[in-house]
């Protein structure tokens, strides 16, 4: 049997046309059934006060609040819960319990500690070794115990005057170890309306001006220098310089032998 031919086909238009009026049509002439033409109307009477709802919520609002420590968070989906492996076929795990078929890690009781390359120089040897701050000396660590002025307004009135062992008695610093030996420092973070005598061993340039501006008084308490060799080599010789020269002692007579 030979096969038919037919011949190339218009593309139909099949849009969907839905507008204020009932007559809703394809254009291709065919009416919409009724219940058709009834649900359309529905949905367009409800989604058109959705998206405009959604588009009048969407707002984006932008926050003041500085980044601070106690503030920091990781994002929404950065941190996921660790899978526990190893805990039986209920766990969905199948039956190597997600430690793979071979392998040192599969093994029971393996493991490797952090930063093992399997021998080779671990990457914590191969780098080169940082001085001062970087490397984790004592250059990193703090100087000062820093307080913001915004703080004090919470624990003192008008004329009290501040220091680190008043700070201590109303329970605004903890201090204990390394941190009791270090002198106090005012920072210049916040606004400060009362008048107040403060006493610390430095102040940042802000906090100067806004304790004057506020009526306060900022005294730098002095501090013992610190150590050093050049430090130690001048006391030494101004201390030389200043002790009173004693007499050179007399030379002893020389005794006298008879000759035979």
């Amino acid at each position: 049997m030979g096969m038919a031919l037919h011949a190339p086909c218009a593309p139909m238009k099949s849009s969907l046309r839905v507008g204020r009026s009932c007559s809703s049509s394809f254009s291709i002439g065919r009416p919409l059934l009724p219940s058709t033409r009834a649900n359309l109307k529905r949905k367009a009477a409800y989604v058109a006060p959705v998206a405009a709802a959604a588009a009048s919520t969407t707002t984006v609002t932008e926050s003041n609040e500085r980044f601070r420590l106690n503030n920091l968070s990781p994002q929404k989906g950065a941190r996921r819960q660790e899978k526990r492996k190893g805990r039986g076929y209920g766990a969905g795990q199948g039956g190597t319990c997600g430690f793979g078929m071979r392998g040192q890690k599969a093994r029971s009781g393996s493991g490797v500690r952090h930063g093992f390359e399997g021998g080779q120089t671990p990457l914590h040897r191969r780098l080169p070794k940082l001085r001062g701050i970087a490397g984790g000396m004592s250059a990193g660590l703090p100087k000062y115990i820093t307080v913001n002025l915004s703080t004090l307004g919470a624990k003192f009135s008008d004329g009290d005057e501040v220091s680190l062992e008043s700070l201590t008695q109303r329970r605004m610093l903890n201090l204990s170890g390394r941190e009791a030996k270090l002198p106090l420092k005012v920072l210049g973070d916040g606004n400060l309306r009362l008048k107040l005598t403060i006493k610390a061993a430095k102040f940042s340039t802000s906090a100067k001006e806004k304790i004057q501006a506020a009526g306060g008084e900022a005294v730098e308490v002095p501090q013992k220098p610190t150590w050093t060799r050049a430090l130690h080599r001048r006391k030494v010789a101004a201390a030389a310089a200043a002790a009173p020269k004693k007499a050179a002692p007399a030379a002893p007579a020389k005794k006298k032998t008879a000759k035979k």
